[in-house]
């Protein structure tokens, strides 16, 4: 402990605090010394009533007498659950100060995304990404903190935050190397637990705790005692205001209050009546004191509990039945009692209403002083009163979660909205709670099923295994009829895919549109059908599956998206198998209109989902169409930016716009582009699809750079080994880690890699060596020691490269064939594989033919040309290996 400070000294609850009150002011010396100095984050732990906000208000001085701007925001107990109410407290503020267009400037592209959840801007039509607006916020700080630099951001009762504020505050911890900002929160040990105690304990952990707030010693303890009463106190009389308060400084300092207030003489004799005092300033004593100011001041307190946040006296009014005259009257005998007191505007805390409770110890108390019966009418009243102010429907909503359920269609139909409101906005937990909540009322039976509908779109996301359950209940009722059982069918299709459950997927959607009589759905959920099992990788699709699928996309003309959404799947299934490019081109054109995806098959488009445009894109790629490829990964990016998507969408848009780079020969472009998809899904959670693609991508374009060393460490780090996922992952893994195999030494077990792709994509006849080059791969690792079937191998691929009929494709086929010959011979299949290659749009294979090509032929030209190529490429390696042999040619001529 500190030394004991002498009488006036500091405020009572910074007594023994000078250890933290140091670590701060170093904290905002070191923010105020530099604009590009990066952020930190302090935390300040300990108990109810230790000091915590004291030491805030604290920070927040220090920090204005050096010129900084500083804003507040507190945790509410009975707030929780109200999303984004933190981070609205603490940034609202200076954005509503600030002119519409100014704000919309200000936040450039994350206006519409993060406005909403911070309240500045109304929420669009379609479900807000979560992940998007975390990201949103974060980036709204960063640029406040720019222009409002140095910039301290205090946040108290951070264990009381509403879950998307932690979630906020956790992404903020991770970015604060670039964002100068200085964050300090307090916050109880326990009080949280869940998704909210694993943000608060990341974000946490990326801080610095300041030191353990603990309780005044004894010694402490009678210096605040003869600084309050009077250096007359008496050690005895001290000793037991410590005894009587454990040494909390919260309740030290309002013992002392009531002392005063009794007249109370501070010696040992009178020491005796502390405990009583003590009494009535906390629990049952309070609810007793509260009590003798009378029967409209106990409502009026009950009220302002029940409110939380935002507590006006007129509303207090409204909730408690009291006029404005006795409310008024009420609030100022409550502010004498030091239950109620006035926001403190110089201590930066923002409130919305008149009045807040002095200490979080007492709001809690009131409310739980609440009769059971009374505090849930009174929850109630108060969700009709803040419909009534134009609040909307999800303000009301936290008062709606703690009424009794009674089979009132009016709450239904609250809660729906309100739901619908919190996704808008981001929140679908907060959405899922007053659907669950909505289910417990109950809705009427013929709406019930549409609410379980409801809470399964509301939850897809976040738990798919949930979501099945309540689409299964939901089938299963009568109230989804036509389109929307449609809907709920697919999407219980979606939540079986993202839950690992491909073949029930399949089977799911199969079921519905054999009992389906409308055409029109029975041919969207048939689509649905293909696409699940055009993505699986497993070994267990329908038989005949690419012979109906074709019969099926012959009748279709691309007049509905149904139909287009067929063609798009028989292009990527022609695609996959080999099958004539000329025709997968021309089925993908079909499905297009004007060229464009067509209205409802978006990139953000619900209905159908990213699967569809993902599919159509990479037949484009591996058809060698790779400029309309580029082009929709392109706009898949674009697209889930603007919409504020930043989560498993964007990271596959930048995988798949590493995977256009890399077709392209792009290698450095693709692999900043990979390491932002692989960046992404770390965040969303490894083992997904999205992840493998970003690894499998990464992978393969570093070792076309020549970097083996560097793609081993990534396979190792990042779990690239079978398992394989059960959907499809473009390229496929198999062959890709057959080559690191091989690329290392490890021969025996890259050629047992290769006969399992093999094995894998007959039985899936998946037979496009492009996608799937198992055949010149491992012709190329037996040369040596079976040259026989290594030369079988490539004769079969250069007839599957045939048929699908590609200059890249045929032009690969050809690079393996040269490798196995000698002579003549050798340098003609070299010679043609350049030239197949020049003509196709991957540039990193044709600089590959090129330096074969002159290698072969020991042409100088051709391996400057190769050389030149392999540089523009970024493929260092293949370049080495070019002027290696130049100088092997330079000597020899």
């Amino acid at each position: 402990m500190t030394e004991v400070r002498r009488a006036g000294a500091v405020p009572a609850s910074l007594w023994e605090r000078d250890e933290e009150v140091a670590t701060i002011t170093r904290a905002v010396d070191t923010l105020c010394a530099d604009r590009s100095s990066p952020g930190t984050l302090l935390e300040a732990r300990g108990e109810a009533g230790v000091g915590k906000t004291a030491l805030l208000a604290e920070t927040r001085r220090i920090a204005e007498a050096r010129g900084c701007t500083g804003w507040s925001a507190r945790g509410g107990e009975t707030l929780r659950s109200v999303p984004f109410n933190v981070v609205r407290q603490l940034l609202q503020p200076a954005l509503v100060s600030m002119l519409p267009e100014e704000a919309r400037e200000y936040l450039g592209d994350w206006y519409d995304i993060a406005g909403p959840a911070l309240g500045i801007a109304d929420p669009g039509e379609r479900q807000a990404d979560p992940r998007g607006v975390c990201d949103g916020l974060v980036a709204a700080v960063r640029r406040l903190a720019r222009r409002e630099w140095p910039l301290v951001l205090l946040i108290d009762d951070a264990h009381w935050a509403d879950q998307e504020t932690l979630r906020w505050l956790a992404a903020l911890a991770e970015r604060l190397d670039e964002t100068s900002v200085l964050v300090v929160i307090a916050r109880r040990p326990g009080d949280v637990s869940g998704d909210s105690a694993r943000h608060l304990e990341a974000a946490t952990a990326v801080g610095r705790p300041l030191a353990p707030l603990n309780a005044l010693t004894p010694e402490a303890t009678a210096g605040l005692t003869r600084a309050t009463l009077g250096a007359h106190a008496e050690a005895a009389f001290c000793r037991e205001v410590w005894a009587v308060t454990g040494g909390n400084p919260y309740e030290t300092v309002e013992l002392l209050a009531k002392v005063q207030d009794s007249e109370l003489q501070p010696v040992e004799a009178e020491a005796a009546e502390l405990r009583d005092l003590n009494r009535s300033a906390r629990g049952g004593g309070l609810v007793a004191r509260l009590e003798q100011l009378g029967v409209d001041s106990t409502r009026f307190a009950w009220a302002a509990a029940i409110l939380g946040g935002g507590i006006t006296v007129d509303m207090v009014a409204r909730l408690a039945t009291l006029d404005r005259a006795d409310a008024a009257r009420c609030a100022e005998l409550l502010r004498g009692a030091r239950i109620l007191a006035v926001p403190d505007a110089t201590a930066g805390q923002p409130s919305a209403g008149d009045l807040e409770f002095v200490h979080p110890l007492i709001a809690t108390a009131v409310y739980n002083s609440i009769p059971d019966a009374l505090r849930t009418a009174m929850h109630g009243i108060a969700a009709q009163l803040v419909t009534d102010s134009g609040l909307g429907a999800a303000a009301a909503s936290r008062h709606l979660l703690k009424v009794h359920p009674d089979d009132d269609q009016e709450v239904v139909a609250q809660l729906r909205e309100a739901a619908r409101e919190h996704l808008a906005v981001g929140a679908p937990d907060a959405a899922r709670r007053c659907l669950e909540r909505a289910l417990r009322e109950p809705p009427l039976p013929e709406s019930h099923a549409r609410v379980l509908f409801e809470l399964g779109c509301a939850t897809l996301l976040t738990a798919p295994a949930t979501t099945i359950g309540h689409l299964r209940t939901a089938l299963a009722m009568p109230g989804l009829e036509g389109e929307q059982r449609v809907d709920a069918v697919f999407r219980l299709s979606q939540a079986l895919l993202h839950n690992d459950q491909l073949e029930e997927a399949v089977r799911t959607v199969e079921a519905e549109a054999a009992r389906n009589p409308d055409p029109s759905a029975r041919l969207r959920l048939q689509a649905a059908q293909y696409m699940w099992e055009g993505i699986h990788a497993g070994e267990t699709s329908s038989p005949h599956r690419s012979a109906r699928l074709a019969e099926l996309a012959a009748t279709c003309t691309g007049r509905d998206n149904a139909e287009r959404a067929l063609l798009i799947l028989r292009g990527f299934d022609a695609m996959t198998h080999g099958e004539s490019a000329e025709e997968v081109v021309e089925l993908c054109d079909r499905a297009l209109v004007n060229g464009r995806l067509a209205p409802g098959l978006g990139w953000t488009d619900t209905e159908w989902g990213l699967e569809l445009p993902m599919m159509l894109a990479s037949s484009y790629a591996y058809a060698d169409r790779l400029d309309r490829a580029e082009a929709l990964f392109t706009e898949a990016l674009r697209a889930y930016e603007s919409a504020g998507w930043s989560g498993g969408h964007l990271s596959l848009a930048h995988a798949y716009v590493g995977l256009g780079h890399r077709r392209r020969g792009r290698l450095r472009d693709a692999e900043q582009s990979l390491r932002e998809s692989l960046r992404i899904a770390e965040r969303v959670g490894r083992g997904l699809p999205l992840y493998w693609s970003a690894t499998c991508n990464l992978i393969d374009t570093l070792l076309a750079r020549g970097h083996v060393e560097e793609a081993r460490t990534v396979a190792e780090q990042y779990g690239f080994a079978p398992p394989y996922p059960s959907t499809i992952v473009l390229p496929d893994p198999r062959p890709v880690r057959a080559r690191l195999l091989l690329a290392t030494g490890r021969t025996k077990e890259g050629i047992n890699e290769l006969e399992a792709a093999e094995k894998a994509a007959a039985a899936r006849g998946r037979h496009n060596p492009v996608v799937v080059p198992w055949a010149t791969e491992l012709a190329r690792a037996l040369a040596g020691e079976d040259p026989g079937r290594a030369a079988r191998l490539a004769t079969d691929a250069r007839r599957q490269a045939e048929r699908f009929g590609t200059d890249t494709a045929i032009g690969e086929a050809l690079r393996c064939a040269a490798a196995l010959e000698t002579g003549q011979r050798a340098v003609r299949l070299a010679a043609q594989a350049a030239t197949y290659l020049e003509a196709s749009p991957c540039q990193y294979e044709h600089a590959a033919a090129r330096v074969e090509y002159g290698i072969a032929a020991r042409s100088a030209a051709e391996l400057n040309r190769g050389l030149a190529l392999a540089e523009s490429c970024g493929a260092d390696g293949l370049a080495a290996r070019a002027r290696e042999a130049l100088a092997v040619v330079g000597r020899a001529g």
